[in-house]
């Protein structure tokens, strides 16, 4: 935190910071954080970092560009600024988007509000290569799982779960090199807590980064475990600064991110970090109700060699039994046995727990949902009912369909991996993006990062079902042919205005369209005639816009409305026309209504959809 003198009262200086006289504009509403970065502060109100740091030394507060600021000094910068501050976490790249953690607590709750009870939290652990996952889940264990790894690198997701101080934690351990960004993405979206683990002597990392994104994208918490406090040339407090300018502000410093030291080869700070991710998954109050058919996450499948399909499932709501009729993804079975992350048989797996389940009909895919149901019949039922759905085939997100998938009620955000050339180019891209919308309709930044486009920003954009924006750069082949498959978005720019001119436009279509009602045109009824056995008629004078045929009109007398319905004739001496213009007479015939008196006004109107 920077120090600062008593601070001047909140006053606009906008002119001041400018140079420029003010003046009066709209004010503005906007919350803000109880702490961040001076960085934070100018993308939240749309100006400058130099603007800021000028408006904050008015009041003898010298802070650079990644300085953190409280409450009250960008409260002040920002009534400078002609807006209105109030108290508020603001959702975007520094917190955990509620909607999206919403979604993921049904999944876990199954949407039950009966016999739910605590459930262990379930912890993904990522981070860097080579920062010290397997390590950390090593020392947690006191197993060897290093020395079985092919160059200490994780090759694939394991399961396990531990006890401590007689609660039950499940640790979900993901690789840490890139080429698996993938399985990352599919271990952060069943996770309740993201441990995310940096080393001390090498800090904030590109990987780092992306597995903050990853873990925001499926709306998680983070709990950060500096590793290797105990190598010479460590320093934890560039890693803290980084983390802040990465949006992770710790507690120590006035944020909500629970930081905690570790050395993970010399079993330091362990017991520390594993009270912290209690009292972590105390505050989510994680429930489920293990009396209900169960219903879990594949994390891991193969075909076992000597015992057919095997499938490693992480259970999140209700039970999975031995004899359970079970349907994963388009494959069902019955469960013929189970082990657990020791190779233990097991006869029940209540919710939080990682098992091997045997007895599937073929290896089902990474990411498919088991469901227990009642017998074979309603398996099959379900399977055909997921083949149809995979007939059909899930629209891709894209600014092309991207309306349409809002009108069907598909899509209610739109999420964006940006990629630019320099780095220098993003803030301002994103800032402009995520301004974009209100909180019901809005841009929703999950990765950014200068290079170019990978084959892991597709599969983020897969996995938070966006799209990808290239700025100034280009895809690599994989990229492009794992987008081709999986039907990924990829669009290009090199001028921002029609990036965000782009995004704006399919957008709106988030925005639920108001119906306004328009007056095409009014006249006043100056004669009545005799049509038979149809009715009346009236002879009016256009007096304003025009009158078409086929349009709706309403009768007015005074200030009673009449009638409502459809223009029926429309005629000029004989001849039917299709519309008669102002200051000319005209012959009009209403739909269902002939009792019309000198004086009546007619007016014709319809109503269109406004964003």
């Amino acid at each position: 935190m920077v120090e600062r003198n008593k601070p001047a009262e909140a006053a606009k200086f906008a002119g001041e910071v400018t140079g420029e006289e003010t003046s009066s504009t709209e004010v503005r509403s906007v919350g803000i954080p109880r702490n961040l970065s001076v960085r934070q502060l100018a993308d939240l109100l749309g100006v400058s970092a130099v603007s800021v740091i000028k408006r904050l030394m008015k009041d003898d507060i010298l802070a650079s560009i990644n300085q953190v600021v409280d409450y009250e000094m960008a409260a002040a910068v920002a009534v400078s600024l002609d807006y209105e501050a109030h108290p508020e976490p603001r959702t975007g790249r520094g917190s955990v988007d509620a909607a999206v953690k919403a979604k993921r607590r049904q999944m876990f709750q199954g949407g039950e509000t009966g016999e739910l009870r605590p459930r262990p939290p379930v912890i993904t652990v990522m981070g860097h290569v080579n920062h010290g996952k397997t390590r950390l889940l090593d020392a947690i264990r006191q197993t060897d799982v290093m020395a079985t790894e092919a160059g200490g690198i994780t090759q694939h997701i394991g399961a396990c779960q531990v006890e401590v101080n007689g609660q039950k934690i499940t640790f979900l351990d993901t690789p840490g090199h890139e080429a698996f960004t993938a399985m990352r993405a599919r271990g952060a979206q069943v996770t309740d807590i993201t441990v995310l683990v940096v080393a001390a002597d090498d800090g904030v990392m590109p990987q780092t980064l992306e597995a903050i994104d990853h873990a925001r994208a499926a709306g998680v918490p983070v709990v950060v475990a500096i590793n290797k406090i105990d190598k010479p040339e460590a320093n934890p407090e560039l890693v803290k600064q980084q983390l802040a300018d990465a949006g992770l502000l710790i507690e120590e410093w006035g944020g909500d991110t629970v930081c905690v030291p570790i050395s993970a080869k010399k079993k330091k700070g362990i017991s520390e970090l594993l009270e912290n991710v209690l009292v972590v998954a105390e505050v989510e109050d994680l429930r489920a109700d293990p009396a209900r058919p169960a219903m879990g996450t594949v994390i891991e499948a193969e075909l076992d060699k000597a015992r057919g399909p095997l499938a490693t499932v992480l259970v999140h709501n209700g039970s999975l039994k031995v004899g359970d009729v079970v349907v994963v993804g388009t494959t069902w079975g019955r469960v013929r046995a189970m082990f657990n992350d020791r190779g233990k048989r097991v006869k029940k797996a209540e919710p939080s727990t990682p098992v091997a389940v045997l007895g599937l009909g073929s290896v089902p895919q990474v990411g498919d949902t088991l469901m227990a149901v009642a017998n074979e019949t309603q398996a099959h039922s379900l399977i055909q009912e997921r083949e149809r759905e995979m007939r059909q085939g899930a629209k891709p997100v894209s600014l092309t369909t991207l309306s349409d998938q809002i009108s069907a009620g598909e899509v209610k955000e739109l999420n964006v991996v940006l990629k630019a050339d320099v780095q220098g180019s993003i803030e301002p891209i994103r800032a402009s993006l995520e301004r974009l919308g209100t909180d019901e309709a809005r841009v929703r930044v999950v990765h950014s990062g200068s290079g170019n486009i990978s084959e892991s920003d597709v599969m983020l954009a897969i996995a938070s079902k966006g799209l990808v924006i290239g700025f100034n750069t280009s895809a690599e082949p994989g990229a492009r042919r794992l987008a081709e498959v999986e039907g990924v978005s990829i669009r290009y720019y090199d001028v921002i205005y029609d990036l965000v001119a782009d995004v704006e436009k399919a957008l709106k279509g988030i925005l639920k369209p108001s119906l306004v009602e328009v007056t095409d045109g009014r006249a006043e009824v100056r004669a009545v005639f005799s049509k038979g056995k149809v009715g009346k008629a009236a002879g009016v004078y256009v007096t304003e816009g025009k009158l078409g045929r086929g349009a709706f009109a309403r009768v007015w007398r005074g200030e009673q409305m009449l009638c409502e319905s459809p223009v029926s004739s429309l005629k000029r001496f004989k001849d039917d026309v299709k519309e008669v213009a102002t200051g000319f007479e005209c012959g009009v015939g209403i739909k269902d209504f002939s009792e019309f008196q000198v004086g009546d006004i007619v007016e014709v109107f319809h109503t269109e959809e406004v964003a």
